[in-house]
């Protein structure tokens, strides 16, 4: 039995919460760029839960702008999909199952553009969200005429203006349109290149001045680790006991935050934020990008290499080793939290930081290392070394735990280019594949230096840093150290205390 709209009657299986009936007849006031996990997951799954206690009451049209996959499984099951939610909450372990209800159909933007345009020139819609990744929101010299458009923005600019000539620029007629890809000041990059392909595409200056008065562009971060499809046996397992086949069933951790950069008078349209904690519209969202970013992100991010080269392959394995959990302690409360280039509360941070460590803790969750490592070098420019140079400016020294994650991530990225022109790394007779964008750069200069040289050619690169770490007092001989030790020994954990 496969999971569908008819078939919901014949489930019995305790403990899954199901939808009404009532809720398939709702109006379709959301239009969604991307069926991705983390969308089902997260904003889907807070829509399905406001609808589910008759506050929204409106569901999701998901448009599938890439030509990769299909939408059969959505049509087969409805729109219906299990999410799993597993993890700890307030030191109690806490399992939910329930099946959403949010998405009504899946569009293809390719086969389906026209339909895409009926819901555009829809009186019920209210609200558009995306996820097309970092990648997605980017200028791209579209024609907004093609059945469809090439890029998302092109996609998006189409739609809005459908929607400005069924209404003849009615200004009660605007949307909210919340981008959730994870780049800072999504919604105002975002408004700044659609509004750019509108003159690209020589559109008329009323219909962007009603861009700009009637719309609303926000900007939001989410947080809420999403692996998605549970692996075979795990798969086969649940479906034994729920009874039904669901081939877009889903597995998140409990945590979930979505936050909204936005003014009260939005809360009538993002009803939904009633109904949980975890969403939430303010007025500026740099405190929690700052959180997310510094703490969460960044302390995977140090940590990285450092639990890899340890042996662990997952998140959870290496939490349950004493030796990480002291250093991964020790970076987030002693360097990062002090670190944070913005001005939070210590009890704020140390909350979040608390939260952070629970969620790396969750049983549930397989999150894997080298899936962290992806890019590794970008996101230590991003993430980490705004927090290594507040660092200093504060103490004027050297934070020890972080030239331990510097040092880690040079080991990582001693790799070699292979015939299949991909690059890996070996640990202990453990071959690993290094997914980044400066692969090559790394794997040239580990050819060609000896260790401390590497360390200086690297630390010093201001295209990988935006500035030269070998300035920072201390920090290049920190660095070249605890490298040292680590390929004296080939790393082991206990090796990062004196």
């Amino acid at each position: 039995m496969i999971l569908s709209k008819y078939n919901l009657k014949k489930i019995s299986a305790p403990g899954i919460q199901l939808p009404e009936k009532t809720i398939f007849e709702l109006p379709e006031k959301v239009l969604q760029f991307g069926t991705g996990v983390l969308l089902r997951g997260l904003p889907d799954y807070f829509i399905d839960k406001a609808n589910k206690r008759g506050i929204f009451n409106g569901r999701i049209v998901v448009i599938k702008s890439t030509g990769v996959g299909s939408a059969t499984d959505f049509d087969k099951q409805d729109g219906l999909y299990t999410i799993y939610s597993r993890g700890v909450e307030n030191a109690v372990e806490v399992n939910k199952k329930i099946v959403c209800s949010a998405i009504s159909r899946v569009l293809s933007a390719v086969n389906d553009w026209e339909k895409i345009l009926e819901v555009a020139q829809s009186p019920d819609l209210q609200l558009i969200i995306s996820n097309t990744t970092e990648v997605g929101i980017q200028l791209v010299k579209d024609d907004v005429r093609k059945h469809p458009p090439v890029s998302f923005p092109g996609k998006l600019l189409a739609v809005l203006y459908a929607r400005y000539k069924t209404f003849n620029g009615n200004k009660d007629r605007g949307l909210i349109i919340i981008p959730t890809e994870l780049i800072v000041d999504n919604g105002k990059k975002l408004e700044s290149i659609v509004l750019e392909l509108a003159h690209l595409n020589k559109l008329e200056p009323a219909f962007m001045d009603w861009i700009e008065s009637s719309n609303k562009f926000c900007n939001s971060l989410v947080d809420r680790i999403v692996p998605g499809k549970p692996d075979g046996v795990q798969s086969k397992q649940m479906e034994e006991e729920r009874g039904y086949v669901d081939n877009l069933a889903i597995v998140s951790e409990i945590y979930s935050l979505w936050v909204i950069e936005g003014d009260p008078k939005m809360v009538n349209i993002l009803s939904f934020s009633a109904v949980d904690d975890g969403v939430i519209i303010a007025p500026d969202i740099e405190l929690f990008r700052e959180l997310k970013l510094r703490v969460l992100n960044g302390t995977h991010t140090l940590s990285c290499a450092f639990a890899y080269l340890s042996g662990f392959n997952t998140v959870k394995e290496a939490m349950d080793d004493e030796s990480f959990l002291q250093f991964i302690s020790t970076l987030i409360f002693k360097e990062i939290i002090p670190s944070i280039p913005y001005e939070i509360k210590h009890e704020v941070a140390v909350d979040f930081a608390n939260k952070v460590l629970d969620r790396f803790r969750n049983p549930y969750i397989r999150h894997e290392w080298l899936s962290i490592s992806v890019q590794y070098s970008s996101k230590l420019r991003m993430r980490v070394v705004p927090l290594l140079q507040n660092y200093y400016r504060i103490n004027n020294s050297v934070p020890q735990y972080m030239a331990w994650g510097f040092a880690a991530f040079l080991r990582f990225m001693k790799i070699v280019k292979t015939a299949e022109e991909v690059y890996t790394g070996t640990i202990k007779n453990r071959e690993y594949i290094v997914t980044d964008s400066q692969a090559e750069y790394f794997c040239k200069v580990w050819g060609s230096s000896d260790i401390d040289s590497v360390v200086e050619t690297v630390l010093k690169n201001r295209d990988l840093w935006e500035s030269d770490l070998t300035k920072l007092p201390g920090f290049k001989e920190a660095v070249s150290a605890y490298l040292n030790r680590i390929l004296s020994n080939d790393f082991i954990l206990a090796n990062y205390k004196e």
